[in-house]
């Protein structure tokens, strides 16, 4: 008869070798299967049972990963020295190649980011890396997409969050957007005195045509100064008294 601490060994182990057996994947992961070290595929999502001893599975996460790339230092295509940092979107597309191809794809990504981050950098102006983000930064999607597509990861969206230049730069950066500022108001001044000269020209040379008009305009004036409140007396003296007077000195 066999001794019932040893049927309670054989049902613990054969309990042990069962929940082994038995492997869950939840929705956004797979599992990869290896049976003595030969892949054997991606399986899940769900409940599926493998051979203990046999079979070793990799739980790999399907969902967005946010990789925050640290600041990387560099020096732009003129020659100034920026610290830019970035996000990457990135998620994995073929689980199988994401273990079998690379050692740490998390790593490996990370790195790649880095790295591509400073050769972009190197060959963008200061100007453009503040103005153009957008093209700098679809241009690192398109190079890190291309490189980690063999380790079966897809990278979503690359954002640069920040750009540091050095303050002497910063303050140089300062006055020059002053000057430019200073520069557009006195062109705006520039081009409103000379469209008011334009437009007193034009006015002239119509008062000019009909005498009658400058009488007018006089006693638009007298009208304006009589509402400020002022104590000043405008007496209007016409001109054709002086010419009549000018007239008669020539006559003698």
């Amino acid at each position: 008869m066999i001794p019932l601490w040893t049927i309670i060994l054989i049902i613990l182990i054969l309990v042990m070798i069962l929940a082994s057996a038995i492997k869950i994947v939840r929705e956004y992961e797979r599992g990869v299967i290896f049976r003595l070290g030969r892949l054997l595929g991606a399986k899940g999502p769900g409940l599926f049972f493998i051979l203990p001893i046999f079979d070793n599975m990799i739980k790999i996460d399907l969902r967005e990963h946010v990789l925050d790339v640290p600041s990387q230092d560099a020096i732009t295509s003129d020659n100034i020295p920026v610290k830019v940092n970035a996000v990457v979107y990135f998620h994995v597309m073929n689980p199988e190649d994401a273990v079998i191809r690379i050692q740490n794809f998390m790593m490996g990504t990370s790195q790649m980011a880095q790295t591509t981050l400073r050769s972009i950098i190197g060959q963008a102006e200061l100007d453009s890396l503040l103005k153009e983000r957008d093209k700098i930064n679809h241009r690192l999607q398109n190079i890190l997409d291309e490189a980690t597509d063999a380790w079966g990861v897809k990278v979503s969206a690359v954002e640069i969050k920040e750009v540091e230049i050095p303050e002497g730069m910063q303050r140089a950066m300062a006055r020059a957007a002053e000057a430019e500022r200073e520069r557009r108001a006195r062109i705006i001044a520039a081009e409103g005195e000379l469209q008011a000269s334009e437009k007193l020209a034009q006015a002239a040379h119509v008062i000019g045509k009909e005498p009658a008009a400058i009488q007018i305009r006089t006693l638009q004036t007298m009208a304006d100064i009589s509402t400020e409140g002022t104590n000043t007396v405008f007496l209007p003296f016409p001109i054709e008294f002086l010419r009549a007077f000018g007239e008669k000195k020539k006559g003698k």
